[in-house]
């Protein structure tokens, strides 16, 4: 895998990794360790084939800066209209969140600095700021990101063995709620801490020159670093943390207050780490909205990127500490965009395939997998309504 692809795939990671290492301690750590994971692996198997799902869909259509381009190949104009109307629902969710978890983290990081700053100032900041490099286009992304994703896994690495000698393996067989109902309820927020999918046809029209295979593969990286990432976060949390201190985690500040008594270290590397896990985030979902406004409407850079920022900033300053109710409602919409809308971009194209198409990439597992995505769609959707 040459530096691009590894870069994309890192994109591909960052862009997952944001929601996730925040709301995942939040959400699962209260039904113990080992439920904990058997569903996020699951949810990660589901993902991952749906994006999957996605790239066939994309190459197959012959590519398209954003999802816009693709639907209308594929789906015609109803399921354009279907798509795009889902995809910008998502995507505004999406950056609400991240906005407002950036604004919580970037307060607290400021306050220490004896610097006094409203949510409203750090929210409008940071938009307008991170904005700029979502406008300088995708080459910029993918290298600024990849050095991003190196420093912070770097201080993850570095937190995790931090943690290690109050680290108590008792811990981990712990179960604090038993309702295997209220667990099943966290798929949709599990499904979107591994969001990754809107980035995929940016990626492939990035990574214009590369084999159907190296596309596959790059799917497949970058879906199972955030995974290993998630795994190892949740063993620290749920191995160092009370019962007590579980049960209050109700946001990012928390999550950092939480281990600050470990050490100053700790506070200040794992504001580091979801600082940027936040920031690669926002970059992936952003780039994802930019490009679709700017397939959509072919506008300059200046029109595309008031398009493309307003409605989240707008949206953020109304929903003030709503982080994990926005990153639900959010989950419902990606259930159908992304797992739905492939699975019928995928049926239609298979249907109906040239010679030509039959030979681009197509996901593995033939009409037994469709069914298992499908059902796979059936039961997110089920677990918000149960």
């Amino acid at each position: 895998m040459n530096t691009k692809l590894l870069g994309s795939s890192l994109i591909i990671s960052g862009t997952a990794l944001g929601a996730g290492m925040l709301a995942i301690p939040m959400v699962l750590a209260q039904f113990g360790l080992w439920y904990g994971t058997l569903l996020m692996i699951f949810i990660c198997f589901g993902t991952t084939y749906a994006a999957l799902l996605l790239l066939e869909a994309t190459v197959k259509a012959g590519g398209g800066l954003g999802l816009n381009s693709i639907a209308r190949k594929t789906l015609g104009k109803g399921g354009q209209l279907i798509s795009n109307g889902l995809l910008y629902a998502l995507l505004i969710c999406l950056l609400m969140a991240y906005i407002l978890g950036a604004a919580d983290l970037f307060g607290q990081m400021a306050s220490k600095l004896g610097i006094e700053i409203t949510n409203t100032q750090s929210q409008v900041g940071f938009t307008l700021i991170s904005g700029l490099v979502i406008a300088a286009g995708t080459g910029i992304i993918d290298k600024l990101n990849r050095a991003l994703f190196f420093v912070m896994i770097a201080s993850l690495s570095a937190t995790l063995v931090f943690l290690m000698p109050e680290f108590s393996a008792n811990n981990l067989a712990r179960v604090i709620n038993n309702d295997h109902l209220e667990l099943i309820k966290t798929s949709a927020v599990l499904f979107t801490s591994f969001g990754f999918m809107v980035v995929i046809p940016s990626l492939v029209a990035y990574n214009h020159e590369a084999t159907d295979t190296q596309l596959r593969n790059m799917v497949i990286v970058g879906s199972l670093i955030p995974l290993v990432c998630y795994l190892c976060w949740l063993f620290a949390v749920v191995g160092n943390l009370n019962p007590t201190q579980l049960g209050e985690l109700k946001g990012v500040g928390d999550l950092i207050a939480a281990f600050e008594h470990h050490s100053s270290w700790i506070g200040s590397l794992l504001a580091v780490f979801t600082g940027l896990a936040l920031l690669t985030s926002f970059f992936g979902v952003a780039m994802s909205l930019y490009n679709q406004n700017r397939d959509m409407f072919n506008k300059n850079r200046v029109v595309t990127y008031i398009l493309t920022f307003i409605l989240p900033l707008i949206g953020s300053l109304f929903a003030a500490d709503k982080f994990l109710a926005v990153l639900g409602y959010a989950g419902i919409i990606l259930v159908l965009l992304a797992v739905f809308v492939p699975l019928a971009m995928v049926y239609k194209l298979r249907q109906s395939q040239s010679a030509e198409s039959a030979e681009r990439y197509t996901a593995e597992g033939g009409k037994p997998m469709l069914v298992f995505s499908l059902l796979f769609g059936v039961f997110l959707l089920a677990s918000q309504l149960v």
